[in-house]
């Protein structure tokens, strides 16, 4: 079994045009005046200096996959037609999370509070795009390391929660990849806190 990679500091720039999308901008049919473009990108600019990404992955042998389910190097199995026809073509599976930390969640709530909604919103979509996009920076590093191998990782990811992949398995990922170094919990309903907080998985074939 692959060890365990962390990520302590994972540095992207905002990604804006995502971040307008989440809010509901259209680059062609939304009409949006230079203030509220000004006031949009400071807000965007003071989220993204609370966001601390860091990140972590697990490359495993897929042992078994019969269409219904996967088995993993470890014995982890994982349930899911959806996912075992995913990785039908590949070896190998990459289970991945990130996260943004506390401190943007902290200041949504006291914006919030203040009845700064505005704020709020911005500062949520760019913690929800950024943590994404901490996810591609991790596929982007995986690939750069497998490509030396002839291999290459799925452009698409799938998570826990997704057709019939139930969040129940974002509790197996969550304690393999061992989330809880980097102060993520996760609740009983399966739910992973700090709220940007995220899982996936993707193949690596070749």
């Amino acid at each position: 079994m692959e060890s365990l990679v962390f990520l302590e500091k994972i540095s992207i720039d905002p990604p804006r045009e995502q971040i307008y999308q989440r809010l509901g901008y259209k680059k062609r049919t939304t009409a949006i005046s230079a203030n509220q473009q000004k006031e949009t990108d400071l807000f965007i600019n003071e989220a993204s200096s609370l966001i601390s990404l860091k990140g972590m992955f697990l490359r495993l042998a897929i042992n078994h996959n019969d269409g219904e389910k996967i088995i993993l190097a470890g014995g982890l199995i994982f349930s899911s037609k959806k996912l075992s026809t995913f990785l039908r073509d590949c070896r190998e599976t990459v289970l991945m999370g990130a996260t943004a930390g506390s401190a943007v969640m902290e200041a949504i709530k006291e914006k919030t509070r203040q009845d700064d909604l505005a704020a709020a919103v911005v500062y949520d979509a760019t913690a929800s795009e950024m943590t994404d996009a901490g996810l591609d920076w991790i596929m982007d590093y995986i690939n750069q390391q497998i490509r030396r191998e002839g291999k290459t990782l799925l452009p698409r990811r799938f998570s826990a929660g997704y057709a019939d992949f139930n969040l129940e398995n974002q509790k197996a990922i969550y304690e393999i990849l061992k989330m809880e170094k980097f102060g993520v919990a996760i609740t009983s309903e399966f739910i992973l806190l700090p709220e940007k907080s995220v899982t996936a998985i993707s193949g690596i074939c070749g």
